[in-house]
């Protein structure tokens, strides 16, 4: 049956949805013109209703009242019962479901609901093209669904027949987001169908959205309804006989919570956050293999920091603890540590006495894989020194994640184990900005714009000298931001700017620089008299005075401790305030005339790439 205009629908569809109680003329011209009727809405409305009264009653006199379709001062209602109405014999069958439930009689009970639900065929008037379904009229109904189908999960779940309601609830679920009941009940139920890896993706999307599109975090029972399904997506077998490796009943009292505290200021970084977010769930989701993200970049560009962050923001999602050590690599004044030092206390803190762990490295890391097997925990890295240093630390299957951070591209984690890699950047300019509002306060940072700006650009958008800057700001409330710009400025580009604690950045950089050959450490002072924004192998070699071969190694030496960066194939940049660091060295340990020497190379190359490009 052809029902009509889009407004004759809607007529229809608003008394379907009233299921036989008056509507308002009032909330018809509502629904069909919103805030902006015409003056004949009234006028309107009464031709639109003819129209549907003709259409079931073609034979209906003009202006006759009809069977179907009734008026009067309150309104319009249409006489319909249950038998002709799905809304009715919905509500008919889950008061059915209700009072068998009450009654004990669940087999039936979850029947009723089973037939209530399959007369649902989507949201009230949510056909495009009619553009209503969010009309409180509608909303009520497509209220009432959900609670049906909250309902007759719950019962499902106690029944353990939750397949008979999955596909029903999943639609549902798509078309009501925000309703946390809602999905902590579809994450129940699939994990009670054996989907835990589809459940555990979809809590992570559910609170990725709420947190990026309203700004809060999961409620008590979507969070609730998480920490079931990992406990169960982690239950193993039972206790271990004397000759089998500690099952998960092995952890002693306090799981582990090693975790430094988060920044509270954290701001920036949304992509690299998008992305982890995006592995962890593709790992989930497959459950083939353990993400592993190696996260590296330069000196100051927040690596600990971040992983830390995203490392807090995962962590309901690995229930059996987090494991944090900072591996040292680059600390001159403390030794690496040893893998097989931090086995160690990593299977102690996971409940494994002294006495039970072996001598043997190899024999130490067989035992750490075998007690997290079967696990869902967290690993943090920090500073890494090498591969070598974080293999044995590894996890050996699917159910851990592991966060490694290094000065290093830790490129041999990904060809051997997978790893994705991830290098840093400087912040964005909005990302600096929104670094240093967040740490000196939004009124503070509104009284000059300019001159914040300009200090996130002096400052090379670098989040270590951001925040020494910030640290400075609420040390001297007095100062204002043009007066601390100024200061900057002043100091032409050199660590200088940073004086009250400029000692701290010089030995950031410094731990680099001290692992440097002696080679590698002369060509990184060097580079600080190359006045372009990067640098090629050939330009290196002349102002260092080196076959390109050599050049080539000690570049890739400095790339390696994070102190030069490839920003493009064959190119290679130094960050201005690593640069202002390297002129330092650079007037300490060259004479004036090994200087004037590098910088006469540099020249002659550049003479001679000009002489050979005009020559083709």
């Amino acid at each position: 049956m052809d029902l009509g205009t889009r407004q004759q629908r809607l007529i229809l569809g608003l008394l379907l949805a009233g299921a036989g109680q008056p509507v308002g003329l009032g909330e018809i011209v509502e629904v069909l013109w919103g805030e902006g009727p015409p003056r004949s809405a009234v006028n309107v409305v009464h031709r639109y209703v003819g129209a549907l009264r003709r259409l079931f009653e073609p034979d209906l006199p003009p202006r006759s009242a009809g069977r179907w379709l009734r008026g009067g001062a309150s309104g319009y209602r249409i006489r319909i019962d249950a038998d002709a109405l799905d809304l009715l014999r919905l509500r008919a069958l889950a008061e059915q479901a209700r009072s068998d439930e009450g009654a004990g009689r669940l087999a039936e009970a979850l029947s009723a609901y089973e037939a209530a639900l399959a007369l649902w065929r989507g949201p009230c008037a949510g056909a495009p093209e009619l553009g209503a379904s969010g009309h409180p009229a509608f909303g009520v109904v497509d209220h009432e669904c959900a609670g049906l189908i909250r309902e007759a999960t719950s019962l499902a779940l106690r029944l353990g027949r939750v397949r008979s309601v999955l596909p029903v609830l999943r639609r549902v679920a798509e078309h009501r987001p925000w309703d946390e009941a809602l999905q902590a009940r579809f994450l129940l139920a699939l994990s009670a169908d054996g989907q835990q890896a589809e459940g555990i993706a979809l809590y992570q999307n559910v609170r990725h959205r709420l947190a990026d599109e309203l700004g809060v975090d999961p409620g008590p029972e979507l969070r609730e309804a998480y920490r079931l399904i990992l406990r169960q997506n982690t239950a193993g077998p039972a206790a271990p006989g004397p000759d089998r490796v500690a099952g998960p009943s092995s952890f002693t009292g306090v799981l582990p919570a090693q975790l430094p505290a988060d920044l509270p200021f954290f701001t920036g970084r949304d992509e690299a956050q998008r992305r982890t977010l995006s592995l962890v769930n593709g790992h989930v989701l497959t459950q083939a293999s353990m993400p592993v993200l190696a996260i590296d970049g330069i000196p100051g560009i927040g690596k600990t920091s971040l992983a830390i962050h995203l490392a807090h923001q995962l962590a309901d999602a690995y229930p059996d603890g987090q494991l944090y050590v900072d591996l040292r690599g680059f600390d001159p004044g403390q030794s690496v540590l040893d893998s097989a030092e931090v086995v160690q206390g990593f299977l102690n803190s996971l409940g494994v006495p002294d006495a039970g762990i072996p001598a043997s490295p190899h024999a130490r890391s067989g035992l750490y894989r075998s007690v997290l097997a079967g696990r869902r925990l967290l690993l943090v890295l920090d500073n890494a020194h090498s591969v070598e240093q974080v293999r044995p630390l590894l996890p050996g299957a699917p159910g851990c994640l592991v966060l490694v951070t290094s000065r290093k591209r830790l490129t041999g984690l990904a060809a051997a184990h997978g790893a994705h890699l991830m290098t840093l950047d400087v912040l964005s300019p909005e990302e600096a900005r929104a670094f240093l509002v967040a740490r000196i306060g939004a009124a503070r940072a509104a009284g000059d714009p300019a001159a914040l700006a300009e200090i996130a650009e002096r400052c090379g958008r670098l989040p270590l000298a951001l925040a020494v800057v910030a640290g400075r700001a609420l040390v001297h409330p007095d100062h204002s931001m043009t007066a601390i710009a100024r200061e900057l400025r002043d100091a032409q580009g050199s660590l200088d700017g940073f004086a009250d604690v400029g000692d701290d950045i010089r030995t950031i950089f410094s731990w680099s620089y001290r692992l440097l050959s002696v080679r590698a450490a002369r060509v990184f002072r060097l580079l600080s008299l190359h006045p372009g924004p990067d640098i090629t192998v050939a330009a290196t070699a002349g102002l260092a005075g080196v076959p390109g071969g050599e050049a080539r190694v000690l570049i890739s030496e400095l790339i390696q401790t994070g102190l030069l960066a490839e920003h493009a194939p064959g190119r290679f940049s130094i960050h201005e305030l690593i640069r202002a660091y390297a002129w330092e060295l650079v007037l300490l340990h060259e004479t004036d005339e090994d200087r004037a020497r590098a910088s006469g190379r540099l020249a002659d190359h550049y003479r001679q790439t000009a002489y050979t490009a005009a020559d083709r």
